[in-house]
Order: C-alpha cells, then structure tokens, then sequence
C-alpha cells in the first residue's frame, strides 16, 4: 500500500503556518479532551486538532475496516492493536479528507464545527495506556562520556556494549505526558567522603534526551521478531525525557541498576509520529564494529534524520538551548533493539513503551545530559539570564524539540516540556 501521505505537495484546506511541525504530511495520532469533556482520540494538522471519534460517527472512514467505538476511548491501544494497514488506511482517509482540492468536509461547516478543535479549546492526555516500559542505553558517545567519568577512561565501554543492545525494565506508572510537573525526588545518596548513606531530596536532578517508540501486539510468548521483520509492529515514535537523579543512582545502581533514580518520572510528547510519516526521513545508522551476531544483522537504512534540541527555561527567564543533537546518531537501532528484546521469546504488547537511551552526538555541544553537558559539574552551562547550571534546579522547565526537514517538508513532534518543582517537605 503506497504511502500517499508523503507527497510532498501535497496541501491542506486548514491553514499550517510556515515550520508547523504538523503538516498535512504527518497525521500524527494522540488522546485529548475536549471543550466538551469529552476524551477522544485524534489528530492534528497545523494548529488544529481533529476528533477522529466525531469523523468517524459522521461516516467518513466508512469502507475502512473499523469498531464503531475505536476512536471513543482514552487511549490508542485498541487501534495500535488493528495493525500497520488499518494505520496506513486511516492516514490515507484523513489525509484525502483534508486535501486543499478535496470539498467533502471543507465545505461542510456543520461537520468541521463538529471535529474540528483549535489547539486552546483541548487538553492533551497521555497517548496510550503503557503496559510496559524497556529503556535502552544505544549512544555509543553517551556510553562512552559516561564511561570515562566513572571508569577506565581507556576502556569507557564495558565489554558486552558493542555486541548487545543494553537495556532495563523502566516503571510505566510513572510516565507522563508534557507539560505535567514532577517533583525533586528523595532518596538515599552517598555524601563525598562520608561512609553512610544519608534520606533526603536528590541534588543533582537531571534530563535525559531521548525518543521512545511505541509498539503494536507483536508476537506470542516464545516467539521471537526477527531484525528484518521488527519495524512491522512499531506504530511511532515519540519525544522522551527520562528524568534520571545522579546521586541517587550512583548510590544505588550496583548491583542491579537504576531504580528510585528513575522510577519518579519519566515525559514524552503527545503527538505519536507514526513510522511511515517518518519514511522520507531515513537515513544510514553508524558502522558497527564487531559485526553484530546473525540475529541482529541488518540491511538498508534502519535510523532517521531527527534533529533534536534541549532548552532550560529558569523561572521568570528565558529559554536557552544547551544541546542540539540527532537521533541518527543512535548505535543500535530500533529494529536491533525490539529483535534483541524478543529474542528470548518476550511477549510484546500493544501500547508498550521503549526508550532509545539518552541521545549523545559527537561533539559537546550535542550531548544528551547535564552530566555530560556539564561534565559531572565541572563545566557548568551558562543561560541567557547570566545562571549557570551543572543540574536542574527547582522550577526550572526543561523542553525537548524534535524534528525532520527535507524536501520543503517538515515533520515534528511538537516538544515535551517539564517544570521541576521542589521536593515534598
């Protein structure tokens, strides 16, 4: 089935304003509620959103295989589960729909009154209902920065990082969608010099800058996806900011990992970017070297060119940008990632969650964290308000932006955005 939605001159009767993230082309799939309080999921073009529950009651999806309660329900499960053609129909309808030459809905005031929403009369919710979340550690610059801080800076990669997509089994309870506040964790840490942990608020809070995609129902207990096939049972990809406290984690994270460090709150964007509106965008992942094992062996352009920057909002101040970077820069990949997850026979399930790992390119400037950014706080990172930062500090807003351009056209995420308020007294 073709991908009509990438043409790219292709134009909307709704009016996008010039680098809107949301052009016809993209056709992105969220949950939101209504001036009415009526929760149902959509979608959007420019800044519009469009209730894809009162469209498809008005008929226009008819022919297109369909529950008559798909859209009337406060998460995209159930639809991720109807799989990539029932996707890609619902993309082709809305995008014919809403088509400049197109006149069905356009000139049909009583209907676009009905479905149609601008984005001040909405209240975006989370996406889907996330029954498990994997994050993955696949920046090869991220886990070597890290590596030289902490350990041999001669050897800043352990032994099993090139030949294994490193992972962990992350908390969903606690994700939540952009622009819903977090608190300053508490926990134990381990003063410098001291020989006993001591309770209290994290001081060293800090973002992560990560994508996470989204998968469909993938496969039964026992059987594995295969790398070449993995890509199938991925609807989209979203924004993440993996909220991480240092001190916390490196007080706890031997001999099991991260846990009350990560476990508080972790953000993402609310618009899902479906794959094949991000197929124009593909691009060559990095050589890897030593071959991965058979399993995890892949042909043709598997990552994508997606610009991404961090901004730190202080409070009463402006934005500065502190890291521009690019998921492209990713080592292991999302079909590596979702093959190696499976390959012992998990079960994958609609809805659920994997983060691609904090988002580090090549030069400082494109690191992925304040650790890095800062260098574990030795190269504190100046805001336009003459501030400097080595971690986020209470009521910071931290903002993630993603983007892909080429061709005339943009497609984007929107941003997570997150204020950090002070810990619970």
């Amino acid at each position: 089935m073709p991908h009509k939605t990438n043409d790219p001159s292709r134009t909307s009767w709704l009016n996008v304003p010039k680098d809107s993230d949301f052009p016809i082309q993209n056709i992105p799939f969220g949950v939101f509620l209504t001036r009415d309080d009526i929760i149902t999921i959509g979608t959007r073009i420019g800044d519009h959103a469009i209730d894809l529950g009162a469209l498809h009651q008005l008929g226009y999806f008819e022919g297109i295989p369909l529950t008559d309660d798909i859209f009337l329900q406060d998460s995209l499960n159930d639809f991720i589960s109807d799989g990539k053609k029932t996707w890609r129909l619902v993309r082709n309808r809305i995008s014919e729909l809403f088509e400049s030459s197109n006149p069905a809905l356009r000139d049909h005031e009583e209907h676009r009154k009905i479905v149609l929403f601008t984005l001040d009369e909405i209240e975006m919710q989370l996406p889907v209902q996330i029954g498990d979340y994997t994050d993955f550690y696949s920046s090869k610059e991220h886990a070597t920065n890290v590596g030289k801080m902490f350990r041999d800076p001669e050897n800043a990669l352990l032994p099993n990082w090139l030949h294994i997509p490193v992972g962990y089994h992350g908390r969903s309870s606690t994700i939540i969608p952009s622009g819903t506040p977090i608190r300053r964790p508490k926990g134990q840490t381990l003063p410098k010099g001291a020989s006993e942990p001591v309770f209290g608020p994290s001081k060293i809070v800090d973002f992560e800058l990560e994508m996470a995609f989204i998968t469909t129902d993938a496969n039964v207990l026992g059987d594995p996806i295969s790398v070449e096939e993995a890509e199938d049972y991925i609807f989209g990809l979203v924004l993440f900011n993996d909220w991480s406290a240092r001190d916390i984690q490196k007080w706890e994270y031997v001999p099991l990992g991260p846990f009350l460090a990560k476990n508080f709150a972790s953000s993402i964007s609310a618009w899902i970017v479906t794959m094949d509106a991000l197929e124009p965008f593909r691009t060559a992942s990095p050589a890897q070297d030593p071959a991965p094992l058979p399993y995890l062996r892949q042909n043709g352009d598997k990552s994508f060119d997606i610009h991404l920057e961090v901004a730190i909002t202080p409070e009463n101040g402006e934005p500065t940008t502190v890291s521009r970077s690019n998921f492209k820069y990713m080592y292991w990949t999302m079909a590596q990632q979702l093959a190696h997850h499976t390959v012992n026979g998990c079960k994958i399930n609609s809805g659920d969650m994997m983060g691609s790992g904090t988002i580090s390119g090549p030069t400082p400037d494109s690191y992925g964290s304040m650790l890095e950014l800062a260098w574990q706080g030795t190269k504190p990172v100046a805001l336009s308000n003459g501030e400097t930062r080595t971690s986020i500090a209470d009521n910071d807003t931290v903002t993630l932006k993603g983007y892909c351009e080429k061709n005339g056209v943009r497609i984007g995420f929107g941003e997570v955005s997150t204020r950090l308020l002070p810990a619970i007294q």
